[in-house]
């Protein structure tokens, strides 16, 4: 938004959220308070545009009744493209999830190989209810743009950087290892994207993405090792040691689902989540720093914009004295 809003563009949002002040409170960005799940709201918000960048979506790996995963990530997704194919779009950029490009019957350390957009995937790849919904609605994505729709899909890795009030996973991840509340770790190798460069690669997206592509957006592959002794390096905290084996892993992900499901509290660690974790997420994502001419940040600068938000934000509860990255 504020990329769009520093480009001069005329903006509106929809937003599931009320935002104090209304409009006035981000200068003349138009703010419409609804669901992508409402018909309704959708053709309000829609009428008029000439791009759509459809961000919304329920991002957790678990929740009390997994049926608002399909109802919110494929149903709505299918609401906004009904209604898109209504209009005279320039673009319709949709926005899905690098979790859905690898799949859970894969078996460990059997192919360590760069994922690309070249992969092609079933339902049944699918660990968990999140990446199902994500996956049946990148298919109608796919589907949206086959039938003549100007439909350009990314797929953001592990999104991280300042600014994340609603504390996705990955920043309650990184929350755990600041304050000292995640006392252990399952290794495992992903790609970490700062947040900021995610938002650029949408807006690069709209203007040179190809219809009916995709593009991995990402930034550096690494081991969850390796992000603990970069924040460690950082920060001068020590960083847990203790690597929990998979299947020990596994196996308290299903208890604590379990517990969970009773409770309707979140559960620790999410099924899903370690699901995902068992084989490697590291990707290739030269397809977007060609085709869109994007580029990323180091990982040390997003981490030190991260660490001083969290600070700012009151959100540590350890003394944080953070190193400014020199590279």
């Amino acid at each position: 938004m504020e990329i769009l809003r520093a480009r001069g563009d005329a903006v509106r949002v929809l937003d599931l959220r009320s935002w104090p002040g209304g409009s006035d409170a981000v200068g003349n960005v138009e703010v419409i308070n609804g669901s992508i799940t409402d018909p309704h709201i959708v053709k309000r918000a829609m009428d008029g545009v000439d791009r759509v960048f459809h961000l919304a979506g329920n991002p957790n790996l678990w929740m009390p009744n997994p049926a608002q995963f399909n109802e919110v990530n494929f149903v709505g997704t299918c609401r906004m493209l009904e209604e898109a194919g209504r209009l005279s779009l320039q673009r319709f950029v949709h926005t899905s999830t690098e979790s859905i490009l690898k799949s859970a019957r894969a078996r460990r350390n059997s192919d360590r190989a760069l994922i690309d957009e070249t992969v092609r995937l079933q339902i049944e790849d699918m660990p968990g209810p999140y990446c199902r919904s994500k996956f049946r609605a990148e298919e109608a994505a796919h589907a949206a743009a086959a039938s003549g729709m100007p439909v350009v899909i990314v797929n953001p890795t592990m999104p991280l950087g300042p600014g994340d009030l609603l504390l996705t996973p990955p920043t309650k991840m990184l929350l755990g290892f600041l304050n000292g509340t995640t006392p252990a770790y399952l290794d495992c190798e992903f790609n970490l994207v700062d947040a900021r460069d995610a938002a650029m690669g949408h807006l690069m997206a709209a203007e040179r993405g190809r219809i009916g592509e995709r593009y991995i957006l990402g930034g550096d592959n690494l081991s969850l090792s390796d992000l603990l002794r970069e924040i460690s390096r950082l920060t001068g905290l020590k960083m847990p040691t203790w690597k929990v084996p998979y299947g020990i892993a596994y196996l308290s992900a299903l208890i604590s689902e379990s517990i969970a499901d009773i409770t309707k509290k979140p559960p620790v660690a999410p099924l899903t989540g370690v699901k995902l974790a068992r084989t490697s997420m590291a990707f290739d994502c030269s397809k977007a720093h060609r085709e869109l001419t994007w580029k990323t940040r180091s990982l040390a600068q997003t981490l030190t914009d991260t660490l001083a938000w969290l600070r700012q934000a009151g959100l540590l509860t350890r003394d944080v004295a953070v190193i400014p990255d020199r590279g």
